[in-house]
């Protein structure tokens, strides 16, 4: 044993010496000529433009327009005295659901409303039902609940005015409303 403890301090000696020998420069880049254009990266899947060119108008993603743009609008309707979502309210929402999975930092609050039949009181608690009925579905189908808040407004804030059905029809409704990006 005692043969081989020369040798140590030996190979230290020789290890220290090879980390503080000199490094060698790095080669050097070449310029590109003049008449080179630089290319920019292909984009990933994931990567999104900073506008979406719409005609005269640009829309900024993940922006309320962008929802709209891309789901086809941000509203589900019910039937009278309903909080179940039908088909059509359901193919909404999935669209919803795949525009928010593409802007994972965006937070929205789903609103629900009601026409003006009924009382204050009764219309808060089904505009409540509504929103949390489209919570559910699209926290259902994978969309992080505290990325989802709800509020009901009853029969507050009406979409269109009137007091026959076609009015009433499109006040039955949840809002889909981005809140943050």
């Amino acid at each position: 044993m005692t043969r081989h403890l020369p040798k140590l301090p030996l190979l230290t000696l020789v290890l220290l010496a090879a980390a503080c020998a000199p490094k060698k420069p790095p080669a050097e880049l070449q310029a590109p000529p003049a008449t080179a254009r630089p290319e920019a990266p292909a984009p990933t899947p994931t990567e999104r433009p900073a506008s979406v060119e719409t005609g005269a108008s640009n829309i900024v993603p993940g922006s309320q327009d962008d929802l709209r743009a891309q789901a086809g609008g941000d509203t589900v309707l019910f039937a009278y005295d309903s909080y179940e979502l039908d088909g059509e309210a359901r193919a909404t929402l999935l669209k919803h659901a795949t525009w928010l999975r593409a802007n994972a930092n965006v937070r929205v609050t789903l609103e629900g409303h009601c026409d003006e039949r009924g009382t204050r009181e009764y219309n808060l608690a089904l505009g409540d039902r509504r929103a949390n009925s489209a919570k559910n579905f699209l926290a259902s189908q994978g969309i992080d609940v505290a990325r989802l808040s709800t509020i009901s407004y009853g029969k507050e804030k009406p979409a269109v005015d009137g007091a026959d059905e076609a009015a009433y029809a499109q006040n039955r409704r949840a809002v889909t409303m981005v809140m943050s990006r």
